[in-house]
């Protein structure tokens, strides 16, 4: 599990890099599953969370910045 203050002191880049990271995870642990390899069901949960803060990060950083544009 990732530390929301972790994933904020990042760069854009390296959230970016992080989300494509996260989702080739997701990608491996939903194939686990379907052939009935996956041991840690868990992990799944923890790994969307993960995807949802990042977004979430990505979109408020982006927010700010055409905000500040705007003004």
């Amino acid at each position: 599990m990732t530390k929301i203050a972790d994933i904020r002191a990042k760069s854009a880049d390296e959230l970016s890099g992080l989300l494509i990271d996260l989702r080739k995870e997701q990608f491996n642990l939903r194939f686990q599953r379907a052939t009935g390899q996956l041991e840690a069901t868990g992990r799944i949960k923890a790994l969307r969370r993960d995807i949802a803060r990042v977004k979430t990060i990505l979109a408020e950083r982006e927010r700010a910045a055409a905000h500040t544009s705007k003004a």
